[in-house]
């Protein structure tokens, strides 16, 4: 579907904008809609991969490392081997667009209260048996309501409806990284900041490319166990995390987010090993997020965590030293609230997605820091 931008901030709705057209707008836990057409708009060859002697090529864009036969599509089912030529089916071609507040991805240190022009396309390189977007993320492009929004047209659409950030997000921005290079390189030019919400399951080359634009990386995490990786999102720790360690390397700003489920992945012992292993590789800043389990898509069966849980998993990760640990999906608990870590007071209180005060001073982009009002004890993040 080919819209205009006026056009296009109705379908976008949401916060700071007025009107709200035909239900396109998606929200972090949202559907796809189903009254736009389908289409694959672009014809663009993809980025990291190898032509192979028979006409098959090899993906080099994710540690699954497709081998793709002419006809046929990699496991992210967005890729395709067209004679030798291997092709994105979703470049420009987004099937979400919404403008979120950068809470809800969350980030709770990058530009607090801000607002986020948020797209996404069809697909994912993992199978998360818990994923609440999984009818955009476990499907083909041309499954999918789409609209035609090439790069310059994503930069537009986010400078019209007043966000300073544009999000990668609701699906796997891997999948789409060709997309999210274009963009980002782009919307840097236009001074607009980038992130993505992304799985971390990503070779080096691309990412490493890809950090070079873009300011501000959130990762799910979702165990600290590699048989939960295989069995319950068909991928593996290890390269997830050799993301973070590389993401701690480079200095780029990332959150960590880890959903607790129940019986899955809320073993204490694991969780301490986890955050210790942080604290120690990436370093006791890097915030890190606990969030609640809902019932979702294949893991129906399972109920919903106890705030009780969740809490338990902070106090184990705060007990191995991290400095910044919250809790999500629990509205106006305590763990929402970033805290001083040396006078303990709160620098910036939040309720659910939305910041209520800020108590910062100082605040320097160079330094990837502020200080707190009370005492300046600097609070890192890009505020």
């Amino acid at each position: 579907m080919d819209v205009s931008r006026r056009d296009l901030l109705k379908l976008a709705g949401g916060i700071g904008l007025t009107g709200l057209a035909s239900g396109f707008a998606l929200g972090e836990d949202a559907s796809a809609p189903s009254q736009l057409g389908t289409g694959i708009f672009f014809d663009k060859e993809a980025r990291w991969y190898e032509k192979l002697a028979d006409g098959s090529v090899r993906c080099g864009l994710c540690p699954r490392g497709c081998v793709v036969s002419p006809g046929n599509r990699g496991a992210c089912g967005v890729r395709e081997n067209r004679g030798g030529v291997y092709k994105t089916l979703v470049w420009g071609n987004p099937c979400a667009i919404h403008v979120d507040p950068i809470e809800k991805k969350p980030l709770f240190h990058f530009h607090p209260g801000a607002n986020a022009f948020s797209i996404a396309t069809a697909g994912c390189n993992l199978r998360c048996k818990f994923c609440q977007n999984w009818d955009i993320s476990q499907v083909r492009p041309e499954e999918t309501p789409n609209v035609k929004l090439a790069p310059e047209d994503v930069v537009k659409a986010a400078k019209e409806a007043k966000s300073q950030i544009i999000a990668f997000t609701y699906s796997e921005p891997t999948v789409f990284s060709e997309y999210v290079l274009d963009t980002a390189r782009l919307a840097r030019s236009e001074k607009l900041e980038t992130v993505t919400i992304s799985n971390g399951f990503i070779e080096k080359v691309p990412h490493e490319e890809l950090l070079a634009e873009l300011s501000a990386v959130k990762v799910d995490l979702k165990s600290f166990d590699d048989k939960f990786y295989s069995e319950i999102t068909s991928g593996r720790l290890a390269p997830v995390l050799a993301t973070l360690e590389r993401l701690a390397e480079k200095k780029t700003w990332f959150e960590i987010v880890y959903l607790v489920i129940p019986s899955l992945n809320d073993d204490l012992s694991k969780i301490k090993d986890m955050s210790r292993w942080i604290a120690k590789s990436l370093g006791p800043n890097v915030p890190l997020h606990f969030t609640a389990f809902h019932p979702a898509y294949k893991l129906k069966n399972l109920p919903a965590t106890p705030p009780s849980t969740v809490k338990a998993a902070r106090d184990t990760a705060m007990a191995e030293g991290l400095k910044f640990v919250y809790s999500g999906n629990i509205p106006g608990d305590p763990g929402e609230n970033t805290f001083c870590p040396s006078c303990g007071k709160i620098v910036v209180r939040r309720f659910g997605p939305f910041v209520m005060e800020k108590h910062l001073k100082d605040v320097s982009r160079e330094m990837k820091e502020a200080k707190c009002e009370y005492c300046s004890k600097s609070i890192p993040g890009i505020w």
